[in-house]
Parts: structure tokens; C-alpha cells; sequence
């Protein structure tokens, strides 16, 4: 299967959400999601088993999370990734491989957590080189903010982390900075709250890229902890 093989499933003045052929299209500019019932990861049309979940945001052209899905089986991972285009790719990876064990989601990362996820369903989320949108009228744009954190916190299990990468230092910065203001999450790492290398992580396109051009790569790993009242 190419890429280009997958097709959207509906037009734009018919768009829905819905799950097709191990992909979850979630829409922007939708004005009914409350119509659609997240029918759970066990379910008959996502993993049908109970195995750890394990999601990961930003996953561009799925190089990264088709390698971790191929290789631990006992584990259920979901792409989330904004873009069509490179849902294709994710898409063509999950055929092509037969990763039973993949699911790809097409939406907003924080719209489609919010609306739907479960609380405390998610044994670990991995954060691959999202887009740091250096420019200050454009921070808006950044998926590090504190309602993200919010519900990524809601959504992992007691203990359980969250890992971030990025090449960029200032998202770095901003990034420690964010988890460290909430309550309900610990730095793995002590000061600087990273690392720059980490075997055995795998790789992806961008990381591949960045690594080319002489960028080093910040991995930072934060856990959930229970929010004192």
C-alpha cells in the first residue's frame, strides 16, 4: 500500500468523526463531536485486547512509532498526528508492517484528548519534536500549555511518564518550565531536567535531520504524580 492509496473519507462539507481501516478522523471545525462515543481502546474497532496503551503526539510520518509497535507486540500504540498527509504514511506503515497493534488518529492532539480519552487509561505518552513556534505572536500554537498538561495528566495512570523531545533549546526551556508549575508532575531527570542521549529510544525523521545538521537533542521524562488538595 502507497500513501497516496489512502483516501479521506468524506468531504469537507460532509465531514464526521468516525474510524476507518485502523484510523480515527477527527475533524477541525466541527460543530457535532458529541455525537460520536469513543467506544473504548478493548474494543472490536481499535485493539480488541487489554494490552498497555501507549500513545504518542506529533508523530509526523510514523517512522518512530511503527518501529516501537513492531518491535513490543504486548503493547498498543497510537499516532496521533494533526496532518492528513502524514497520516497516509502512518497509514501505509500499519498495512504494509500488519501492525495489528498500531491505530492512527487524525486530529488535534489536545481537541481529541479532551473530547474523548479516558481518564487514567494510558500507561505512557511520548512528545517527538513538536512544532516549537519560536515566534511570540505564534505561542499560541504550541501544544506545551497547561491545559495540554491538564489532560495528558488526567489521561496517564498513577507514576507513569510522559517523555518530550525536542532540538529546539528555548521550547526546551519552556517546556521544563510548564511541567515544573504544574502539581501534578515530577522531572524523572534532576537539573537541567534533561538528558541529550538515550539509548535505545529510536528515531525518526526529524530527529535523523536535526542530528545531520549538528542540533543536539534535548529528551526530557516527567511522571504523574497525585495533585495535593
Amino acid at each position: 500500500m502507497k500513501p497516496e492509496d489512502l483516501k479521506s473519507p468524506f468531504k469537507w462539507d460532509a465531514r464526521c468523526v468516525l474510524i476507518k481501516d485502523r484510523i480515527w478522523y477527527v475533524p477541525d471545525y466541527y460543530d457535532r463531536y458529541e455525537e460520536f462515543k469513543f467506544p473504548g481502546w478493548q474494543s472490536e474497532q481499535i485493539f480488541k485486547n487489554d494490552h498497555p496503551i501507549k500513545v504518542e503526539y506529533c508523530s509526523g510520518n510514523g517512522t518512530w512509532i511503527a518501529a516501537k509497535a513492531e518491535a513490543d507486540k504486548n503493547a498498543n500504540w497510537v499516532a496521533v498526528e494533526l496532518r492528513f498527509q502524514r497520516i497516509r504514511k502512518i497509514g501505509s506503515k500499519i498495512h504494509n508492517l500488519q501492525l495489528d497493534n498500531l491505530f492512527a488518529i487524525c486530529g488535534e492532539a489536545y481537541n481529541v484528548t479532551h473530547r474523548y480519552f479516558p481518564s487514567d487509561c494510558v500507561d505512557e505518552i511520548f512528545i517527538n519534536f513538536p512544532d516549537p513556534w519560536p515566534k511570540k505572536r505564534h505561542a499560541k500554537h504550541r501544544l506545551i500549555q497547561p491545559k495540554f498538561l491538564d489532560e495528558v495528566w488526567r489521561i496517564l495512570k498513577k507514576d507513569r511518564p510522559i517523555t518530550f523531545v525536542t532540538d529546539d533549546p528555548d521550547y526546551s526551556e519552556l517546556t521544563i518550565a510548564e511541567f515544573l508549575q504544574h502539581p501534578g508532575f515530577e522531572s524523572s531527570y534532576p537539573a537541567p531536567y534533561y538528558i541529550t542521549e538515550k539509548e535505545g529510544y529510536g528515531t525518526s525523521f526529524f530527529e535523523e535531520l536535526w542530528r545531520e545538521k549538528g542540533k543536539k537533542i534535548r529528551y526530557h521524562s516527567f511522571c504523574k504524580r497525585v495533585k495535593e488538595s
